[in-house]
């Protein structure tokens, strides 16, 4: 009897570890993203949201019926971006930018932040990746 009890004791500690884990494994997936693929837009930002546990970027570009489309760009935390010389007000809104990012898969106008073009000609990196040549 007391090493049933012991045994399912361990069962449930096991299950809530990997309860636990698992959101958390999913949360950093970048499963959503193309990573074979890179796209870049030109447009204006939006907003910059300078938040925990990641960044967003909304940047308004232009399409070519004439409208704009609002893309949402995933970043790295705050951390992680001050470490590369980010602050709060690296993109503020009316900024006219140049952003490379991995795209969603699905289509959606959006994606992860890889590296911006600032107007001052500037290059902020999130992640250095570049494109073949």
């Amino acid at each position: 009897m007391r090493i049933r009890i012991i045994h399912t004791g361990l069962a449930a500690v096991v299950l809530a570890v990997l309860f636990a884990v698992t959101p958390a494994m999913a949360h950093h997936s970048f499963n959503m993203f193309d990573m074979s693929n890179q796209t870049t837009i030109t447009g204006t930002i939006k907003d910059f949201q300078w938040t925990n546990p990641h960044t967003w970027t909304w940047v308004d570009v232009p399409n070519d019926k004439g409208a704009v489309d609002t893309w949402g760009i995933e970043g790295m935390s705050p951390n992680f971006l001050g470490r590369r010389g980010w602050t709060k007000h690296t993109l503020n809104p009316g900024d006219k930018v140049t952003i490379t990012i991995y795209p969603l898969k699905d289509g959606q106008k959006g994606g992860t932040f890889l590296h911006a073009t600032l107007p001052d000609g500037r290059e902020m990196v999130m992640f250095d990746v570049r494109p073949p040549k």
